[in-house]
C-alpha cells in the first residue's frame, strides 16, 4: 500500500497524483524536488497522524505553507504537509496582553486585520515581509522571516510568544519563552518527550556557552543557522524563539501566540531618489536616528519594469534618480524626535539628507492609496526583477532572465555600501549583473542575478560566485541570509560563516529534536550542494511550435536551436537572447514556449486575494491547482517529463489544471513576471485537441461569430424558445450549464434602430467605431450610444460592423481560425492611418491590443494594434478635449472587465468617472463569467464562487446603484446574480449598463428584450 492511500485510510487528505505532485515539486526557490505525496491536514491530531505514518514507513516530511520560500526550505522528497489549505483559522485574541493565537497556515496578512479587527483597529501583527499577502504564519516562524518595516519591529522572533508543535514522532508540545512541555498534560508520552528535549537543550547550552555568545547575534538581520542563543541562562531558556529559523527541521509548528503591536498612525512615505543603490546606502545611517519604520531600497530597473507590466500611473509620484528610498515615518518617528508633526518630522529629515549631498530629489506622500501603490513596487521586487521590461523599450529584457540563490545577505547597515561596492565588483569578476533591492535600514540586501542555470558551465559560475559572496559577506560580519533561511540554497556554505564548533552545535540541536533526521532534509545540517536538483537543468531541448510568438520580437524568426556541450542530446543547455552565460561562452537560444512558462518562479501573488484580480479562480477553491503558479508548475513539468513534445501537447495533467482558468488574462498584468495563463490555455488547447472532438461548448460558443447574424434574424423565435423547456434541453446539448442566465438576442428592429443610422466609415472619419459580434447580437443600443459619446467632441465617428476580433476561438484554442479572421481584420483596418479604432466590448479590444500582434505576423497587424482602444481608455481623449455628459448619477458600481484591466488599466474607467465627480464602487475582481467560462458546463460553482469575491457583494451593498458594466459577460453576470440572489430579490430591476449608456440621456431606455429564461432563485446552488 502506498502512503497516499494509506493515509486516505486513516480520513487523511492525501494526494499522489501526477498533477498534484507537479505542483508541490517547487517553491519560489531555483529547486525542483518531486515528494511523494501531499497532505493537508485539517488540525494538530491530523498531523501528528501524518507524522507516525511516515515515521513508520521510513518516509521523510516536509511543512509547508504559502510555498513562498527563495532557498528551498518548502520541498523535499517525502510527504509535504500543506498547512494553508485548512489550519488557517484566527484563534483568539487577548487585547490586554496584545497577544493573538492563530494556526499556522494563516496568511499573515488575513492575521494583521484579523486582529485589527479584533481590537477595533488598535493592534496589528508586525512582521510583513513583502509576500505577506500569501506567506503564512509557520513560514515566517520557519524562515524567521522580517519585513518591510522590520527596522522598527525586527524579525519574527521578536513577536513569537509561544509555539504548538508536532515532533518527529508525532507528539504535541509548547515551547514557550521559558520552557517545553506537553499542549495535553495529560499526555504521559509527551510530557516525558519534552523532559527529554528540554534537558538535552540545556546541556547543549552550556557546553556551548562562548561560541553561543560570540558567534550569534551579531547583526540585527542574522538568520542563517539555528538561533541557539536563545538558549542561553541570560536569555531565559527561550525555546520557543530558539525554534523560530529552524526551517521545519526540528518540529512542525500546527499554530502560535504571538505579540502584536500599536497600529501605526499619521504616517508619510518619504521617496527619496539616487544615482545608484550605494549612494542611498550610505544615508541610511543618517536616516536611523529619526526612528523611521521603514527605510527600503529599489533601483530603476525594477520601477521601469513596473510601468511596462501595470501602466506608468503605478509609479507616479517617484521623484528623479535610478535608484530610491523609501521611508516611513509616523507618529513614533515624531515622537522620538520630541515633536508631535509628523510631516515636521519629514521635512527635517528631508533637509538633513539633503545636507549629506547625495540624494537627488525627494517626494512626500500623505495619499494613503498612493502609498498604497508606491509600496506595491518595492512588494513584487522578486517577480518583478526576474523578467525585466521597459514601457519605453519593448525589447529591453528581452530574454533576461534573474534568479535567487545569492539574494539575501546582510550586514550591518553602516557597513552595506561598502558590502555594495565589492558585491558590484564580484559580479563584474564572475561575468554576473544584478537587480537590487531590499531592506537598506536592516543592511539586508535582495539580489536577483543573471546566473544561467541551465548549462554546466553556467551551474559552476553560480557555486564559484554564491562560494566568492559567503567569504565576502562574512568579511563584512554579516549573515548568508537575513530572512530567507539557509534551505537548498545557502545551508551548504554555513562552514564558511561559521566555527566547526558553532556547525557541531547546529547537528546536536538536529538530533535532539529529530534522531532519525526525518523532517525536512537537506536544509541547515548535512545539505546538498547548492547546484543539485536546480529545477532548470536537465530540461530536454526541444522545440514546442506555437501559434502565439510568446515574447519574440516582431517579425523574428522562430529561433533555431542548438545543444550544448557536455549535455547530451536531449537535455537543455540554453539560454534565453540576451542572457549572460557567466562563462563567456556562445549559448544557444531557448525555446520561446519553455522560456514563457518557466516564467513562474513562484512568488505566489496569484494565491494573495488582498490587491489584484488574479487569480480567479484559486480565490474561489483555495486549491493550488486552481492557481496561475498551480498551472505554471504543471506545465513546466510538462516540457521536462514529456517523452516528446506530441505526447506533453496530449497530457491531461495539464488539461486538468488548465480546466478552471478562467482566461482572464489578470496575471498577466498582476504578475510580477508576467505570466499570462490565459495565452498558455489557448496554445495548448490547439495543440491538445488537435484532431481531436473537441467540448460541445468550443462548438457552441467558440463558433459564436460564425452563427450569430443567423440566429439575430430569428431573434424572436429564439428567444420564446429559450424561455420553454426547449432552453434547457439546447443548453445541455450545446455543452453548458442550463442553471446559466441565457442572453437575449437583440431583434431585427432592434438592430436596424441602432445600428443602421450609423455612419459607415470614410476617408472623412476621425475615430472609427468597431461594433464586436457581441454587440451587434445583444447590444446594440450600447453601439448608438458609443458613437454619440465619440462624436460629442465634434470628431467625425465611422462605424464598422463586419470585422471580427476572434476572440472565442482564441479563448478556445481554436487558433488556426482565429489567426485567418484576425489576419483579414488587420488587412481591414490597416488604412495607412492612425485614426483610434474604439470597441465598446473590452475582451473584443484586449483581443485586437494584445493577440492580434501575437498571432499574425505581419506589420499591418501590429499598425492596427497600436491604435485600438477600449471604451474606457478612450474617454480621457474626450475629457481633455472639454466635452461633458449630461447630468450622472452621484455614484455606481463599476465592474471592471478583466481584459479591460489587464490590457488597458485598472484605472481605466475609474479614473474617467471620477474625473466627472462621480463616486466609484469598483468591484476588484472577476465577475465569474469570463466570457464562456460561466456558461460552460462543470464551471457553474466555481463561477459562482468567483463572483462573491467581489461582483456580488458590491451589488448587495447598494442594489439601487447604476451597475456599470462594459463587458458583456459582465452584465450576463449581474443579470444572472439578480434573478438568483435571495438578497437582491424586491429591489430594483438590477442590470449592468454600458459607459456609453451612462454618457447618454438613452441610458433609461434600452429596447433590448428582457432575459428569455429567467433562472429560480434556486439556481445559485
Amino acid at each position: 500500500m502506498d502512503i497516499a492511500t494509506e493515509l486516505v485510510e486513516l480520513g487523511i487528505d492525501a494526494d499522489a497524483s501526477p498533477r498534484r505532485i507537479a505542483e508541490y515539486s517547487y517553491d519560489a526557490s531555483n529547486y525542483r524536488i518531486p515528494p511523494v505525496a501531499v497532505t493537508f491536514p485539517r488540525s494538530a491530531q491530523d498531523v501528528a497522524a501524518i507524522v507516525r505514518t511516515c515515521r513508520r514507513a521510513g518516509i521523510p516530511i516536509v511543512a509547508r505553507g504559502g510555498g513562498t520560500s527563495m532557498a528551498g526550505n518548502a520541498i523535499g522528497r517525502g510527504v509535504v504537509i500543506d498547512l494553508s489549505r485548512h489550519m488557517n483559522r484566527f484563534i483568539s485574541v487577548d487585547a490586554e496582553t496584545a497577544t493573538a493565537v492563530a494556526g499556522s497556515g494563516i496568511v499573515l496578512t488575513t492575521l494583521a486585520a484579523e486582529a485589527r479587527k479584533a481590537t477595533d483597529g488598535r493592534l496589528t501583527f508586525a512582521p510583513d515581509p513583502s509576500s505577506a499577502s500569501r506567506a503564512t504564519l509557520g513560514g515566517a516562524i520557519g524562515n524567521d522571516a522580517c519585513g518591510n518595516h522590520s527596522v522598527r519591529y525586527g524579525r519574527t522572533s521578536d513577536h513569537v510568544v509561544e509555539v504548538h508543535l508536532v515532533t518527529s514522532d508525532g507528539l504535541l508540545l509548547t515551547a514557550t519563552r521559558d520552557s517545553l512541555y506537553a499542549t495535553d498534560p495529560d499526555d504521559r508520552a509527551a510530557a516525558a518527550r519534552a523532559a527529554e528535549i528540554a534537558d538535552a537543550l540545556k546541556d547543549l547550552a552550556a557546553e556551548n556557552l562562548a561560541v553561543l555568545r560570540t558567534e550569534l547575534e551579531t547583526i540585527p538581520r542574522q538568520v542563517s543557522g539555528y538561533h541557539l542563543a536563545h538558549l542561553l541562562p541570560e536569555n531565559g531558556f527561550d525555546v520557543a524563539r530558539a525554534l523560530v529559523g529552524s526551517e521545519g527541521t526540528c518540529a512542525i509548528v500546527v499554530s502560535a501566540k504571538v505579540r502584536l503591536v500599536p497600529v501605526a498612525t499619521s504616517q508619510l512615505l518619504l521617496c527619496v531618489g539616487y544615482r545608484s543603490p550605494s549612494d542611498a546606502a550610505r544615508d541610511v545611517p543618517a536616516i536611523l536616528p529619526f526612528a523611521p519604520s521603514a527605510i527600503e531600497g529599489i533601483d530603476e530597473k525594477i520601477v521601469a519594469t513596473m510601468a511596462a507590466r501595470r501602466g506608468r500611473d503605478t509609479v507616479a509620484g517617484l521623484p528623479e534618480g535610478q535608484a530610491w528610498l523609501f521611508i516611513d515615518v509616523d507618529s513614533e518617528s515624531a515622537q522620538a524626535q520630541g515633536e508631535s508633526d509628523v510631516p515636521a518630522t519629514a521635512k527635517r529629515l528631508l533637509d538633513h539628507l539633503r545636507a549629506q549631498g547625495r540624494m537627488i530629489d525627494a517626494t512626500v506622500v500623505d495619499d494613503p492609496a498612493r502609498r498604497k501603490a508606491l509600496w506595491r513596487v518595492r512588494e513584487d521586487g522578486a517577480g518583478l526583477s526576474s523578467r525585466l521590461a521597459d514601457p519605453d523599450d519593448e525589447n529591453a529584457g528581452s530574454g533576461y532572465e534573474s534568479w535567487p540563490g545569492w539574494e539575501d545577505a546582510a550586514v550591518a547597515p553602516e557597513r552595506l555600501a561598502d558590502y555594495l561596492d565589492e558585491f558590484a565588483g564580484l559580479l563584474e569578476h564572475h561575468g554576473l549583473t544584478g537587480v537590487m533591492y531590499g531592506h537598506f535600514g536592516a543592511g539586508c540586501m535582495h539580489v536577483r542575478i543573471t546566473f544561467d542555470l541551465r548549462t554546466p558551465e553556467g551551474r559552476a559560475v553560480m557555486e564559484r560566485f554564491c562560494s566568492d559572496a559567503a567569504e565576502l559577506v562574512v568579511r563584512h560580519g554579516g549573515s548568508l541570509s537575513g530572512e530567507h533561511g539557509d534551505g537548498r540554497a545557502r545551508s551548504s556554505l554555513l562552514p564558511i560563516m561559521y566555527s566547526p564548533a558553532m556547525m557541531g552545535a547546529f547537528a546536536r540541536f538536529k538530533e535532539i529534536w529529530d534522531p532519525a533526521g526525518a523532517l525536512n532534509p537537506g536544509s541547515i545540517v548535512d545539505p546538498p550542494s547548492i547546484t543539485a536538483d536546480l529545477a532548470l537543468a536537465d530540461v530536454p531541448q526541444r522545440t514546442w511550435p506555437t501559434a502565439f510568438a510568446l515574447g519574440r520580437p516582431h517579425r523574428e524568426a522562430a529561433p533555431e536551436t542548438t545543444l550544448g556541450s557536455g549535455a547530451g542530446d536531449t537535455t537543455s543547455s540554453a539560454t534565453p537572447p540576451g542572457a549572460d552565460s557567466g562563462g563567456g561562452s556562445e549559448l544557444p537560444l531557448l525555446d520561446p514556449f519553455v522560456h514563457a512558462v518557466q516564467g513562474c518562479i513562484g512568488v505566489g501573488r496569484c494565491r494573495a486575494d488582498t490587491t489584484g484580480v488574479m487569480c480567479p479562480s484559486y480565490r474561489a477553491t483555495r486549491d493550488e491547482k486552481d492557481s496561475t503558479r498551480g498551472r505554471a508548475r504543471v506545465l513546466q513539468d510538462m516540457v521536462r517529463t514529456a517523452p516528446s513534445v506530441d505526447e506533453g501537447w496530449r497530457s491531461p495533467e495539464v488539461s486538468e489544471a488548465l480546466e478552471l482558468c478562467l482566461s482572464c488574462k489578470a496575471c498577466s498584468t498582476d504578475c510580477p513576471t508576467g505570466v499570462d495563463m490565459a495565452t498558455y490555455k489557448s496554445e495548448f488547447f490547439h495543440h491538445h485537441y488537435r484532431r481531436r472532438v473537441r467540448p460541445l461548448s468550443h462548438y457552441s460558443l467558440g463558433w459564436m461569430p460564425a452563427w450569430l447574424s443567423a440566429a439575430g434574424a430569428a431573434a424572436p423565435l429564439i428567444n420564446r424558445a429559450l424561455s420553454s423547456g426547449l432552453g434547457r434541453l439546447a443548453a445541455r446539448a450545446g455543452g453548458l450549464d442550463p442553471r446559466r442566465t441565457m442572453p437575449a438576442f437583440a431583434t431585427r428592429r432592434a438592430r436596424r434602430t441602432h445600428l443602421d443610422a450609423l455612419p459607415e466609415v470614410s476617408a472623412d472619419s476621425q475615430v472609427i467605431l468597431f461594433v464586436d459580434s457581441f454587440t451587434k447580437a445583444f447590444r446594440p443600443h450600447v453601439a448608438s450610444a458609443a458613437a454619440e459619446v465619440l462624436g460629442a467632441t465634434g470628431d467625425r465617428v465611422g462605424c464598422t460592423a463586419d470585422n471580427c476580433c476572434g476572440l472565442t476561438w482564441i479563448s478556445t484554442g481554436q487558433l488556426g481560425k482565429a489567426e485567418r479572421t484576425l489576419r483579414r481584420t488587420a488587412e481591414n483596418l490597416d488604412d495607412g492611418t492612425d485614426r483610434p479604432i474604439v470597441l465598446p466590448e473590452p475582451s473584443c479590444a484586449a483581443a485586437l491590443a494584445k493577440d492580434l500582434p501575437e498571432l499574425v505576423a505581419t506589420d499591418a497587424a501590429h499598425r492596427v494594434a497600436a491604435r485600438v482602444h477600449s471604451f474606457a481608455s478612450y474617454l480621457p481623449t474626450l475629457l481633455d478635449a472639454g466635452w461633458r455628459p449630461p447630468a450622472l448619477p452621484d455614484s455606481v458600481t463599476l465592474q471592471t472587465h478583466c481584459h479591460e484591466y489587464a490590457v488597458f488599466g485598472a484605472r481605466s474607467g475609474v479614473a474617467a468617472l471620477e474625473r466627472l465627480g462621480v463616486e466609484v464602487h469598483a468591484a476588484e475582481g472577476c465577475c465569474g463569467v469570463a466570457g464562456n467560462f460561466g456558461f460552460e458546463k462543470g464551471h457553474y460553482e466555481v463561477s459562482m464562487a468567483v463572483a462573491e469575491n467581489a461582483l456580488a457583494p458590491a451589488l448587495r451593498d447598494d442594489p439601487r446603484r447604476p451597475v456599470v458594466t462594459d463587458g458583456f459577460s459582465c452584465a450576463m453576470a449581474v443579470e444572472h446574480l439578480a434573478a438568483v440572489d435571495d438578497d437582491l430579490a424586491g429591489t430594483r430591476d438590477v442590470r449592468g449598463v454600458h459607459l456609453a449608456e451612462l454618457l447618454t440621456r438613452a441610458t433609461a431606455d434600452n429596447p433590448t428584450p428582457k432575459n428569455p429564461t429567467p433562472p429560480s432563485r434556486s439556481a445559485r446552488s
